[in-house]
């Protein structure tokens, strides 16, 4: 998932940007409203957070001008601004939540997690891979025609897996975004979760798709696991 973060002041864009890259999106951070604007059309994002009050063009026209090109993905206003009228203002301009600092950062990962969810009920309704086919509408799980049964926490991994296939997953990565925590190095939860993961998916098929990077993490490709 890529989010771009569109916020003037030093401290709570780089704050806002470290804690997100630490929650396992990709973050980018723009320091006015016009560099904001040319990042959000010219590259591929899942979500905006965009401040109101930016230099050199202010996040009502950036928002204006992101939904004049066409641009659908969900955008988070996050600013000082709290009367009633701005928010107000905000909504009706084509944003999907808003916001007001100071806030907590549990909250602000609350509502991007919400607003991706939202996103990704607008993305196509499986995601495939040589035989492998996760409907995500029917929460249904086939290889080769074979159904496959998992539990929510399996289902939850292997979506991840699939969306990024190709990438090494880290271990805190899954954590977070699969079980919502911290990592703990004493915990054997991920490994024990991708093993029975595997034995689902991989056991009695070809190719092998899960596989470990020792040290580093987990991957999903079309090649022999180790």
């Amino acid at each position: 998932m890529r989010i771009l973060v569109v916020e003037d002041e030093a401290k709570a864009g780089d704050y806002v940007k470290q804690g997100l890259s630490e929650a396992g999106f990709t973050t980018d951070l723009a320091r006015d409203g016009i560099d904001g604007l040319h990042q959000a059309l010219n590259e591929d994002y899942d979500l905006v957070i965009l401040d109101v009050m930016l230099p050199a063009m202010d996040g009502w026209t950036v928002l204006q001008a992101i939904r004049r090109a066409g641009k659908e993905m969900p955008v988070l206003f996050l600013t000082a601004r709290d009367e009633v009228e701005d928010r107000v203002k905000g909504l009706e301009s084509g944003a999907d939540d808003y916001l007001v600092k100071p806030f907590a950062f549990s909250e602000l990962l609350a509502r991007v997690r919400t607003l991706l969810r939202r996103g990704k009920a607008r993305e196509a309704d499986s995601l495939v891979v040589a035989d492998l086919e996760l409907d995500l509408r029917r929460r249904r799980v086939t290889r080769a025609g074979t159904r496959i049964d998992l539990t929510a926490k399996e289902f939850a991994l292997l979506e991840l897996l699939l969306r990024r296939r190709g990438e090494i997953l880290p271990r805190s990565l899954i954590a977070s975004q699969v079980w919502d925590m911290n990592f703990d190095s004493d915990t054997n939860v991920i490994e024990v979760a991708v093993r029975r993961l595997r034995a689902k998916i991989d056991d009695g098929f070809e190719p092998k798709l899960i596989r470990t990077v020792r040290g580093m993490g987990y991957v999903l490709e079309e090649g022999e696991a180790q």
